[in-house]
């Protein structure tokens, strides 16, 4: 009887480690489906293989969950997709030099693993969510070189007091406003450039 059990735990927590690698797929083939592709780059995404960690360009853990997607200077034009944000163990999302445009999906907000958020020299727009400001465990965002407009929220700056931020690049945009900086804190003063475009 015991040995009935300890096999009926093992299969449903297959099933259930399958289950989340087929969703993890599922998004990430979604996302390839909006994105135009002429380098060929997302050939091997394959929604009918077990799961996304046989992929070019996806990293997993031992787990076989997706924790990181490098798609730099792969000539990508598209979008970001807000299933992006239930990649919940991601924890590097390299897709700088692109062409992706579009704003930043609120949703990218609930990685809360996120360690490295680089998505700078593209064609992005709109504004920075506030709820990039989640991302507690994140060390660098690069979103410099786009087409982001408003101002950095200041919920995102908060990253360098409170969270792990050390790189927060948000040059070459369209942002307005000032930043300036005390050291009423006592934490370590951040430098901010002033956009030349806005």
């Amino acid at each position: 009887m015991g040995s009935q059990c300890l096999l009926f735990l093992l299969l449903a927590l297959l099933a259930f480690i399958y289950v989340d690698c087929s969703y993890e797929g599922d998004v990430l083939y979604a996302w390839k489906n909006k994105l135009d592709d002429p380098n060929n780059v997302l050939r091997s995404w394959n929604q009918t293989l077990v799961n996304p960690c046989t992929w070019f360009h996806v990293t997993c853990n031992i787990n076989n969950n997706v924790t990181r997607v490098d798609l730099g200077n792969a000539g990508l034009k598209g979008p970001l997709i807000p299933e992006l944000g239930n990649l919940i163990y991601l924890q590097y999302f390299e897709v700088y030099k692109n062409k992706i445009n579009g704003s930043i999906p609120s949703e990218i907000g609930k990685l809360s693993k996120l360690i490295s958020l680089d998505v700078y020299d593209n064609h992005l727009s709109g504004s920075i969510p506030s709820s990039l400001a989640n991302l507690t465990s994140l060390r660098f965002m690069r979103l410099n070189h786009n087409n982001l407009t408003g101002s950095v929220p200041k919920e995102v700056f908060q990253l360098i007091s409170f969270g792990k931020l050390i790189t927060l690049d948000v040059s070459d945009n369209y942002f307005s406003g000032t930043v300036r900086a005390t050291n009423l804190t006592g934490f370590a003063i951040t430098t901010v450039i002033q956009d030349p475009k806005a």
